[in-house]
C-alpha cells in the first residue's frame, strides 16, 4: 500500500492540464457538514462567500456545523456534536467543539481533478481529529468520483506506514487521542498533522437530476472511539446517502452509515450578499424637482425673493423634511452660494446612502441659488466625514444608469470640520432618546448544557446636552430562561474577570448593565478622542480613555486605549468588588482592498495577562459579517484551563438584511467554544473606530451604490 499511496500522491500533484478550471462547487454536504461524499471529503468547495448551516443524526451521535467559505479555494468550519454516552461522569454523554479547515489546492480542469487538503478538529478535543489529501474529478457531468489519503481518525481501516516517512521518519510516529482519554486542552498539535498511519478512502456521486444526487463511498473511519464505548455498530466499510436540494438553500438527505445505522440530514446554504428580503422595503428616495419649483414649494418665497431674510419656517421645513428621511439636523448654515448641514444619519445602514438622502432633500427645499451642497456626517455628535456636492450633478446625474459612481468621482470626501457650528433656529441638542422592549441573551457551549438563554425586559436611555456629549444607561430585567442555572464553579487560577459569569446571572435580578457619561471630540484632523466614565458594562465599571487616528482616504487606522476599572459585585447594582486592574491596548485596523477587515490588538487584558488579540473578518457591503478571532498572551495554557486560549467566530447580521428595510440596527453573536478568564477585554459600547469607520472614506466610497436609493 505504501508504493501505491506514493505513486497516488505523486500523480495528484502532478496533473495540471492546459485548460482553465472548471467551475463545480460542491452539491452534496458529508454528515461532518462539509463539502463530501456520506462521512469522507471530497476535494471540492462552496461557491465564493457561502455559508452552510447543517445538522445530521444518527446512533447516539448530533453533529451541528456552521461551514464558511472564507476564500475562493479556502472553507472553515466550526461543528458543535453530540455524542451521548462518550464519557464517564455523570450524565455519560460529550459536548463536543471541533474546528475544520479545507484548502483547494488545485482547480479541477479538464485534464485533471481538483485536489484538496484538510484538517479535522485541528484545535478541539481531538474526537474528529484526522487531516487529509483528497482529489475529485468529474468523469461527466453528472458523475463525481473522489479518492483520497487519510490521517488520523481517517485511518482507522486498512491503515499502513505513511508513505510521508519517504521524506522524513518522523512522519512514522502519531501520538493516539483518538482512545482512551481524549485531549480536551484545544491546543494547535501541529506535532501530529498528517503523521501515523494512513489509509485510503473514495466514493461517487451520482447527480440524478439538478436536485436529486445520490452518494457511495468507501470509508477509512471505524469509529474506533465509539465502538469502544458501545456507542456504533462497526459492520461495513460502505456508506451510502442520498440527498434533495430544494430551490431555496434547503437540503435534506438520508444515508445508511457503517452497515448498521440511518441518518437524517438537514443542510441549508446561502450566500450572505444575498438579502433574505432582496429588493427592500423601504421607501424610494425623493424624486428631485424642478429647480424653478423648490422656491415657492419649500420657502414660500416671493418670485425672485432671495437674500438673507428668510421667513422664519426656513429651518423647520429643512428639519422636517430631513426628520421624515430617519437623518437628524444639527446645523444648517449658508456662505455665498454654498448650503453647508451637519446631520446624523439614524435609519440606513450606509452612510452614503445618507448622503444621497440628504443632497436630494437640500435639493428639493433650498432656494436655487445655493449651489454647492457640503453634508457633515457626524456620530453622537462628533463630525466625522465631509461630503462635497454640487446641485447640478444631482440634476445631471438622476436618469444615468451609472448615476451614483459617476456623482462619486464629481463629490469631494474630506475630514470633517470641527467643531459643529451653532444655528440659530435648530433644536438639535439637547436631545433625549430611549427603548423600552425585550430582550434576549444567549449562552452557548457551556459543558453542562449547550445552549443556554435569558429573556427579559430592557430600558435604553441617552441623553445629549450638548454635541459629543452623552449620559446613558441600560437597566435589563429577566423574566424568563436557563442563564442561571449553570451550578458548575469557576476552577480558573487567574482572577476571575469573565468565568464567574454565572453568578452574575444568578445573584442578580434587576441589573443596571451600564451607566456612563460618555465625550467625544476631534483633538487635530483626523484624529478622534474620547473619554468614558461609570459602569462600563455588566462587570466592570471605571474610567476609559482612547484615541484613534484614521485618515479619510485611508485604510489603516491606528488607535491607543486605557482603562482602570474595578470589578462590580455580582447583583449588577452600584456596588463594587475588591479587584481592579489598568488594561489598555493599542490596535492596528486595516481594510483590505477585497471584503476583508484586519483587527491587531496588543496590550494588557482584565486578568493582567499580557498578549495579542488578531480578529479577521470578511464584511460584506451589505453589512453581513463572518470572522474569526484568537488571543495569545502570556497566560499558560495550564493557567488558561480548558480550551488553552481565547478563541472563536463572530457574525453580524444587519436587521435590513432579515427584513428588508432601512435599519442601522444588528443582531451579533460570539461563538465561543469556551469563556475563560485569560485574553479577556472590556465590553466597551463606544470604542471609536466602530462609531466612524462607516463614514470615513474608503468605507462610505465603498457602499456609493446606495447613494441613490
Amino acid at each position: 500500500m505504501r508504493g501505491h499511496a506514493i505513486l497516488m500522491i505523486g500523480c495528484l500533484g502532478t496533473l495540471s492540464g492546459p485548460l482553465g478550471a472548471i467551475q463545480a462547487p460542491a452539491q452534496t454536504l458529508s454528515t461532518y457538514g462539509t463539502p463530501g461524499l456520506v462521512d469522507m471529503p471530497t476535494a471540492e468547495v462552496l461557491p465564493d462567500g457561502t455559508i452552510a448551516l447543517t445538522t445530521s443524526n444518527f446512533e447516539n451521535t448530533s453533529r451541528n456545523t456552521l461551514t464558511f467559505q472564507m476564500l475562493p479555494n479556502i472553507y472553515g468550519s466550526f461543528r458543535y456534536s453530540f455524542l451521548r454516552g462518550f464519557d464517564v461522569g455523570v450524565d455519560l454523554s460529550r459536548y463536543d467543539r471541533s474546528f475544520d479547515i479545507h484548502f483547494q489546492l488545485r482547480d479541477e480542469t479538464a485534464a485533471g481533478p481538483a485536489i484538496a487538503l484538510g484538517l479535522r478538529d485541528f484545535g478541539g478535543t481531538g474526537v474528529y481529529a484526522s487531516e487529509y489529501l483528497v482529489a475529485t474529478k468529474h468523469v461527466t457531468p453528472d458523475l463525481t468520483v473522489t479518492g483520497g489519503i487519510g490521517w488520523g481518525r481517517l485511518a482507522g481501516r486498512g491503515r499502513q506506514r505513511n508513505p510521508l516517512t519517504a521524506l522524513d521518519g518522523r512522519f512514522d510516529t502519531r501520538q493516539d487521542s483518538n482512545a482512551g482519554g481524549i485531549s480536551t486542552t484545544g491546543q494547535l498539535d501541529f506535532g501530529n498533522w498528517f503523521r501515523g498511519d494512513a489509509a485510503l478512502f473514495g466514493g461517487l456521486r451520482w447527480d440524478v437530476t439538478p436536485h436529486w444526487s445520490l452518494t457511495a463511498e468507501y470509508s477509512s473511519d471505524t469509529y474506533s472511539a465509539e465502538a469502544q464505548r458501545g456507542l456504533n455498530d462497526i459492520r461495513s466499510p460502505v456508506n451510502i446517502g442520498a440527498s434533495y436540494r430544494f430551490d431555496n438553500g434547503v437540503t435534506l438527505g438520508g444515508s445508511y452509515l457503517n452497515g448498521s445505522a440511518l441518518a437524517v440530514q438537514l443542510s441549508y446554504a446561502f450566500d450572505p450578499r444575498r438579502a433574505a428580503a432582496p429588493g427592500g422595503q423601504g421607501a424610494a428616495a425623493p424624486a428631485l424637482k424642478p429647480e424653478e419649483q423648490v422656491a415657492l414649494a419649500s420657502w414660500n418665497l416671493a418670485q425672485g425673493e432671495t437674500g438673507s431674510a428668510e421667513p422664519a419656517r426656513l429651518y423647520g421645513v429643512l428639519q422636517s423634511q430631513l426628520e421624515s428621511e430617519g437623518i437628524r439636523l444639527l446645523s444648517f448654515e449658508r456662505v455665498g452660494s454654498q448650503a453647508r448641514i451637519t446631520v446624523e444619519n439614524m435609519r440606513y445602514g450606509a452612510s452614503a446612502q445618507a448622503v444621497g438622502r440628504t443632497n436630494r432633500v437640500m435639493a428639493n427645499t433650498l432656494p436655487p441659488h445655493l449651489q454647492q451642497f457640503e453634508v457633515t456626517l457626524a456620530e453622537n455628535g462628533l463630525p466625522t466625514t465631509r461630503v462635497t456636492t454640487q446641485r447640478n450633478d444631482l440634476y445631471e446625474l438622476e436618469g444615468d444608469l451609472d448615476g451614483a459612481w459617476r456623482s462619486l468621482a464629481r463629490a469631494d470626501i474630506e475630514d470633517a470640520p470641527e467643531p459643529i457650528p451653532n444655528s440659530a433656529g435648530i433644536d438639535a441638542f439637547p436631545w433625549f432618546t430611549y427603548r423600552f422592549g425585550p430582550y434576549t441573551q444567549l449562552s452557548f457551549f457551556d459543558p453542562d448544557e449547550p445552549l443556554r438563554y435569558e429573556v427579559g425586559a430592557e430600558l435604553r436611555a441617552a441623553y445629549q446636552p450638548a454635541p459629543g456629549l452623552t449620559f446613558a444607561g441600560q437597566l435589563r430585567q429577566p423574566v424568563i430562561g436557563n442563564l442561571d442555572a449553570s451550578a458548575r464553579p469557576s476552577n480558573s487560577v487567574l482572577p476571575r474577570v469573565r468565568s464567574d459569569w454565572a453568578r452574575y446571572a444568578s445573584e442578580s435580578d434587576l441589573r443596571l448593565s451600564h451607566l456612563t457619561a460618555d465625550y467625544v471630540w476631534r483633538p487635530h484632523q483626523d484624529l478622534f478622542a474620547r473619554v468614558t466614565a461609570g459602569y462600563l458594562e455588566q462587570m466592570f465599571g471605571g474610567i476609559s480613555a482612547e484615541v484613534l487616528w484614521f485618515p479619510v482616504g485611508s485604510s489603516l487606522a491606528l488607535g491607543a486605549e486605557l482603562n482602570y476599572v474595578r470589578q462590580r459585585d455580582f447583583d449588577v447594582q452600584f456596588g463594587f468588588q475588591d479587584y481592579d486592574v489598568v488594561t489598555g491596548h493599542a490596535s492596528v485596523y486595516y481594510k483590505t482592498r477585497g471584503d476583508y477587515h484586519v483587527q491587531v490588538d496588543m496590550g494588557r487584558y482584565l486578568a493582567g495577562d499580557w498578549g495579542t488579540t488578531v480578529t479577521i473578518d470578511r464584511e460584506f457591503n451589505n453589512g453581513f459579517k463572518v470572522g474569526a478571532f484568537a488571543t495569545l498572551t502570556d497566560t499558560s495554557s495550564e493557567d488558561f484551563g480548558e480550551g488553552s486560549f481565547d478563541k472563536g467566530i463572530r457574525i453580524e447580521v444587519p436587521v435590513a438584511w432579515l427584513t428588508g428595510k432601512p435599519s442601522r440596527q444588528s443582531i451579533t453573536q460570539v461563538i465561543r467554544p469556551v469563556l475563560r478568564d485569560g485574553g479577556a477585554r472590556l465590553n466597551l459600547q463606544t470604542r471609536l473606530y466602530e462609531k466612524v469607520r462607516d463614514s470615513r472614506g474608503r468605507a462610505l466610497a465603498a457602499q456609493w451604490g446606495r447613494y441613490s436609493r
